[in-house]
């Protein structure tokens, strides 16, 4: 079961409260990510993204492949 929400930090601390569906559980995964910082990583590899051959090759192939689906009737 995976339990992926955004949480609060308060006085450089951490507290989760579990869902009654992790009862007994005995260990349980944490991974700590700042979203901040996620957010722009993510910007700069989008703006890397719009001039790489490669990626925009690929987008231009499964836009066409999906032109071809749209005329078809069902």
């Amino acid at each position: 079961m995976i339990l992926k929400q955004v949480y609060n930090v308060s006085n450089n601390q951490l507290t989760i409260n579990l869902p009654e569906n992790f009862r007994g559980r005995k260990q349980v995964m944490v991974i700590v990510e700042d979203i901040e910082e996620s957010q722009l990583d993510k910007y700069v590899l989008m703006k890397k993204a719009a001039t790489d051959l490669l990626f925009l090759s690929d987008i231009q192939e499964i836009s066409s492949d999906f032109k071809k689906i749209d005329s078809e009737n069902i």
